[in-house]
């Protein structure tokens, strides 16, 4: 393993010198030295040592990405398809900003706090955040704090989210347009102030502005594993008073096309399905899905450039961004004007 004795040797300075170029103290070296050193470790192949780079300096170049959503113990945030992609997205920004990321679930304040403690993150990455004692908890902190699709706000703390009100109004606006009035609203926990509870209101308005009756033995909710989409779909496929069924998340419709197909069902003959997110699966369904598209990668990017400039204590003029939607039409809803 190279060490910063050999580079120190093989340019010919001291092993101050370079140890000063590594942590970036250059203001008495000369740019000669500098590029010379730099050559050195490219060419010997230098990894430095993180840990002892974070002793001397107050930065650990770790980014923690706490995810507060412990509804279903069983599942990992990454086995979301949506979840997986923006993740990455997140991480491969991150690491071209010569940051690591560290993904950890957290269910609790103290849970929080021991995190915090036992890892020295430069900063925060949050999802599933609601307006309780966790919040107030991250508002406490010395270190930035970026929230992802959250309702709550505080001056220190940025967020980035999504026109989920207006997702959900569409999504609900385009079935009612090809002639579905029995629309059955499927989705996780509707917690209030959350994401869901946004999409839930745009399908709520949406019915409301064509005098459709909101009926809420049409509302489902569960979890998002693969057993109980699955067994959604096959309860609704007995159903003979929905025609048309809106998921809030694309991995919950294929769940429920699933269902549904096992059921001795056809999509969308004996009935429609919406979803929201436009991952990759959507394309692989069988119809393809017809679904809301929200830009994860770029959700993680707007996430990542946030952070580093707080970071580096860059004045925002905004601490939000709120991210567009729009319709992508394919072959899983029916026009019943046809």
């Amino acid at each position: 393993m190279t060490t910063i004795k050999d580079i120190a040797q093989a340019v010919g300075v001291s092993c101050t010198t370079v140890s000063n170029v590594i942590h970036g103290k250059t203001g008495r070296v000369s740019a000669e030295t500098i590029t010379l050193i730099n050559e050195a470790i490219d060419k010997l192949g230098y990894v430095p040592n993180m840990s002892a780079r974070a002793l001397v300096s107050s930065s650990s170049k770790v980014i923690g990405m706490i995810s507060h959503l412990t509804s279903n113990k069983k599942e990992s945030i990454v086995e979301d398809p949506f979840h997986s992609a923006f993740i990455g997205s997140i991480e491969k920004t991150l690491r071209e900003n010569g940051y690591y990321l560290m993904l950890r679930t957290v269910e609790t304040t103290s849970d929080l706090m021991n995190f915090l403690h036992n890892w020295n993150v430069d900063g925060l990455f949050c999802t599933g955040v609601f307006q309780d004692e966790f919040f107030e908890a991250l508002t406490t902190l010395k270190i930035p704090v970026v929230l992802i699709d959250s309702y709550v706000s505080h001056p220190n703390i940025c967020n980035v989210g999504l026109e989920d009100y207006d997702g959900g109004y569409t999504a609900t606006r385009y079935l009612i347009d090809k002639g579905h009035k029995d629309i059955a609203f499927a989705s996780p926990t509707i917690k209030e102030k959350g994401v869901v509870y946004e999409r839930f209101l745009g399908y709520k308005n949406a019915l409301k502005e064509a005098s459709i009756p909101f009926r809420k033995s049409l509302i489902f909710e569960q979890e998002l594993d693969t057993a109980t989409t699955v067994e959604l779909g096959k309860q609704l496929a007995v159903r003979k008073d929905i025609t048309a069924v809106f998921a809030t998340a694309d991995i919950l419709a294929a769940g429920i096309m699933a269902g549904l197909r096992q059921a001795g069902k056809m999509i969308p003959e004996d009935i429609s399905v919406m979803g929201f997110d436009d991952i990759n699966l959507c394309q692989l369904t069988s119809p393809m899905l017809t679904t809301i598209h929200q830009d994860a990668p770029l959700k993680g990017k707007l996430a990542v450039y946030f952070l580093m400039d707080k970071l580096d204590n860059k004045p925002l003029p905004n601490n939000e961004v709120i991210l567009p939607i729009h319709l992508v039409e394919r072959e899983s809803v029916k026009s019943l004007y046809n």
